[in-house]
């Protein structure tokens, strides 16, 4: 990791204590400024520096340890959901009203059904498949 500007590491083990992947000797070969991020901080931590919960400057190398990772993920998923969601349907409305052109390759990759059939290659190709 000595030519790291940053690391994100995730081994875990459930029910046992995560491995060291990071030495505190290695750290001390990084560049100062990077940036290590333990995602396995909960279960100890894969770099000896780790302190689950909390960001520590070692070495000039900032260390993060981030707990309940997944509780955190939440709005942002949903935000970056509805964006997606927001975006396609306004590509989808011009000038007030819903344009359906099956020859564009987001429209016909979208949509399922129309007016009674299915217009998606794939879906269409597994349900007649299946």
């Amino acid at each position: 990791i000595t030519g790291a500007d940053a690391v994100i590491t995730t081994a875990l083990v459930p029910g046992k204590t995560a491995p060291i992947l990071i030495t505190a000797d290695a750290v001390k070969t990084m560049r100062t400024g990077s940036v290590i991020v333990d995602l396995a901080a909960e279960a100890g931590g894969n770099c000896e520096l780790t302190e689950a919960g909390k960001e520590v400057i070692e070495h000039g190398v900032r260390v993060i340890g981030p707990v309940n990772l997944p509780a955190s993920m939440p709005t942002h998923a949903s935000q970056l959901y509805s964006r997606n969601v927001y975006t396609l349907v306004d590509y989808l409305i011009d000038e007030g009203s819903l344009k359906l052109d099956f020859e564009d390759e987001i429209t016909k990759g979208t949509c399922v059904t129309h007016e009674g059939s299915i217009v998606n290659e794939a879906v269409r190709s597994a349900v007649e498949s299946g």
